[in-house]
């Protein structure tokens, strides 16, 4: 990983090397100037992660300095160090969007742990200005592909909660799409240049979930050898996805609900309430409802999500997007991998639309890159598409060319699927109705890859 690198502003010679050597030990490339002139020379020249500077320079101040950097690149985040603890210097800094403000003597512990907030900050903001120019263009709730009726209900309902600060609750099986609706929502709201913070819960050991979400003090737990900043204070100012909400333990739920009403966190081992200014929009495919008679849910946090729910049908309940989907996908990986695939064949596209996708449009776009990878002519033909796709009877099993075991595999997997979905994933139920154990199941369920399906 390239090291970041850091404009480093002090007129004391001394003061500018210990600085720049404590910067260099944690590892970051420091590019180190005496006057705003020589900094700004460098600013206009070099990238820079971040700036450092001191309040008073020769001939001009941090202040100056400050402006001209962000109006350079208004991201770069620059924190300001003075020898004088001034109330309006600091307000002033922070009006002229300084990211901090530091006092001499420097707690070098103290300026490396604003540092690294300011750098990921940078980063987050970053991230989601290139992510809002790419989502504009291509995830706008004009841009979303759907023209069913279930799909117009679910964006006539986005459109008009966007504009409120209302928490939202998007319910839906797992690949219909509830991270593009939330991104969509987010762009489409007053909050939209401040930062969206994707967060699933279910990609994290539960152990680590309270520290990633609300961020930890140095020493607050073992291993915990500086501070962090956790995902809902990175999104303040903006909006936070939720995602597998129902995944969240019990105990993390109480301090989960105290935000959504009362406005604030407290980082692990610390003491003093952190105010944030954020929307939430969570997202499940559980049935919380369920979990709360269990126990496992709860009911006031259930409340508190739930003021506008959205739920997003499976792709099979809107067969009628899947040809502008396969459309849409076939374009946008033809062009990645500079491929000339501009169709579907008849029979493959058939196939594409009687198939009822368990894994939804996370399945499609799937299947959609693998044949367009394979694809030998300027059309996906039967043979690009995977052997789960196929019926008994489709056309696939008089093409002799696939062979046996293909063709017998294909149906093992469907029926397998099929029968899950029947039994509601329940795979003891689905085991007895196919006649085989409990333990051959399991085998053929990771065999054929349908773990989550």
């Amino acid at each position: 990983m390239a090291k970041q690198t850091i404009l480093l502003v002090e007129d004391e010679p001394v003061q500018r090397e210990v600085l720049a050597a404590h910067l260099e030990e944690e590892n970051y490339q420091v590019l180190a100037a005496e006057s705003a002139e020589k900094a700004l020379d460098m600013a206009q020249s070099r990238m820079i992660d971040a700036v450092i500077t001191d309040f008073n320079l020769p001939e001009s101040n941090g202040q100056f300095l400050l402006e001209r950097i962000k109006s350079i690149n208004p991201t770069i985040p620059v924190i300001l160090i003075t020898a004088y603890a001034s109330v309006d210097r600091a307000v002033q800094a922070m009006k002229s969007r300084a990211y901090d403000y530091l006092t001499k003597p420097i707690n070098i512990e103290e300026l490396l742990i604003v540092l690294e907030r300011a750098l990921e900050h940078q980063t987050l903001v970053s991230e989601n200005l290139r992510l809002r120019q790419t989502l504009e263009k291509e995830f706008s709730f004009q841009g979303i592909i759907g023209s069913s009726p279930g799909m117009q209900e679910v964006l006539n309902i986005a459109g008009r909660v966007a504009g409120s600060k209302a928490t939202v609750l998007l319910r839906g099986e797992s690949g219909t799409g509830k991270e593009v609706i939330a991104r969509a929502i987010h762009l489409a709201s007053q909050r939209k240049n401040g930062p969206f913070v994707a967060f699933n819960v279910a990609a994290l050991a539960p152990t680590l979930i309270e520290s990633e979400l609300f961020g930890h003090e140095k020493g607050a737990f073992t291993g915990a050898d500086r501070s962090r900043v956790g995902r809902f204070e990175q999104a303040s100012g903006g909006t936070i996805f939720i995602d597998e909400i129902g995944d969240i333990p019990v105990e993390i739920q109480t301090k989960f609900l105290r935000i959504l009403q009362e406005n604030y966190i407290e980082l692990i081992g610390g003491n003093q309430p952190i105010q944030v200014d954020l929307r939430v929009i969570a997202a499940t495919n559980k049935n919380l409802e369920s979990m709360i008679r269990k126990g496992t849910f709860r009911e006031d946090l259930y409340y508190r999500l739930n003021v506008v729910t959205i739920n997003l049908p499976p792709l099979r309940e809107r067969k009628e997007d899947i040809p502008h989907l396969c459309q849409h996908f076939l374009h946008k990986y033809a062009t990645e991998n500079n491929k000339n695939v501009t169709r579907f064949s008849r029979e493959a596209f058939d196939i594409l639309v009687k198939y009822d996708f368990p894994g939804n449009v996370r399945e499609l776009e799937n299947i959609v890159e693998r044949a367009v990878i394979l694809a030998r002519h300027s059309h996906i033909s039967l043979n690009d598409l995977p052997p789960n796709v196929f019926l008994p009877g489709d056309t696939v099993f008089k093409d002799v060319s696939r062979g046996l075991e293909q063709q017998v595999a294909a149906l093992e997997k469907n029926a397998i699927l099929t029968e899950l979905r029947r039994c509601g994933g329940n795979q003891s139920k689905a085991a007895r109705n196919l006649k085989i154990t409990e333990r051959k199941l399991r085998y053929k369920i990771h065999k054929y890859g349908l773990e989550g399906k």
